[in-house]
């Protein structure tokens, strides 16, 4: 993997800081005229940082399990035509809206965790050159 430089969300008082590195290889196309290129199927290995923070760990001393991360977005994603989900039939899945839907699939698996972790960035990297950071706003990510 690449070296990424991963902005830091912003501060938290948290006392533990999950950061889960992934990528996936995924095809999806833009169906406008305007995406130019983009309007085509076209594919791209992309490259995924969560951010997860948590005042306490469960019985087993994590905040949250890394493999269960890979597996609920890298296990649903990897190797998919994107625009084939359910959750992109209203709004194509740029590079914009695979950090908000991602985020959106890791919260509703964080929801049914004991220790209440929360997921506070989600950053999708589709090229070397251009990602996207996600950050919900501070009531939706630290609601208690």
């Amino acid at each position: 993997m690449l070296q990424q430089f991963y902005p830091q969300p912003f501060p938290h008082s948290y006392p533990f800081e999950l950061n889960k590195d992934m990528n996936f290889s995924a095809a999806h196309y833009i169906p406008n005229e305007k995406a130019g290129k983009c309007a085509f199927t076209h594919g791209h290995t992309y490259f995924v940082n969560l951010t997860i923070v948590g005042n306490e760990l469960d019985d087993m001393g994590m905040l949250v399990n890394f493999s269960d991360l890979k597996k609920i977005v890298h296990g649903k994603y990897d190797h998919q035509l994107l625009n084939h989900f359910p959750e992109f039939k209203e709004v194509p899945p740029s590079t914009e809206v695979m950090a908000q839907t991602i985020y959106e699939v890791v919260v509703q698996y964080l929801k049914g965790l004991a220790n209440q972790p929360r997921c506070v960035q989600v950053i999708v990297r589709e090229t070397p050159t251009s990602y996207v950071v996600y950050r919900p706003k501070v009531k939706e990510s630290f609601q208690s």
